[in-house]
């Protein structure tokens, strides 16, 4: 097979799960997740030669460094706004409810928020994505030990999370009048 039959094959097999995988993380901003998947997209296209037997943890990769610009960029630009201090979101007349803050289980998007950016995408790739070790690994970059050492301390640090949620929510439902 062709380089470029394996990128058509490649772009048409996970062209979904880059997008899913995108959206997820820029919170349904949709123009910058059809930028983003379209440099994942493009560079995919000029490193075709090196796509992989199985492309979708190497496109995950590329995914989280086309993501990593756009989040920098995305702070560049509201620094931007702020020192200009026109615009709406600069006053944050816009800011909107989360949609999923009056969602029953809406605590464990919480309690990950806690956790580190390295933590929170190590759960999410292995959760969201249905990540095996293997793939974790090559969409990180990295070795399968360190892959596993990454996950067990994200879960540990997780666990520690919730149970500090948990101690806290029992402590101001017993009213014991230290609140």
């Amino acid at each position: 097979m062709s380089t470029d039959d394996a990128f058509a094959d490649a772009y048409r097999a996970h062209y979904w799960a880059v997008s899913r995988f995108v959206a997820r993380r820029l919170d349904g901003q949709a123009h910058e997740v059809e930028e983003v998947v379209a440099e994942v997209f493009s560079i995919a296209w000029r490193r075709r030669a090196e796509l992989p037997d199985a492309p979708l943890p190497w496109l995950y990769g590329v995914a989280r460094n086309c993501l990593a610009n756009t989040v920098r960029g995305l702070g560049r630009y509201r620094r931007l706004l702020h020192r200009i201090g026109h615009h709406e979101a600069a006053h944050r007349k816009q800011t909107v409810e989360s949609p999923d803050a009056e969602r029953p289980g809406s605590w464990v998007h919480d309690v990950l928020a806690r956790l580190s950016p390295a933590d929170q995408e190590v759960l999410r790739l292995t959760a969201w994505e249905e990540l095996s070790l293997e793939e974790l690994a090559v969409t990180l970059g990295c070795g399968q030990s360190a892959a596993a050492m990454r996950l067990h301390r994200a879960r540990r640090r997780l666990r520690a999370e919730i149970d500090r949620t948990r101690t806290t929510v029992s402590v101001r439902a017993g009213g014991d009048g230290h609140e």
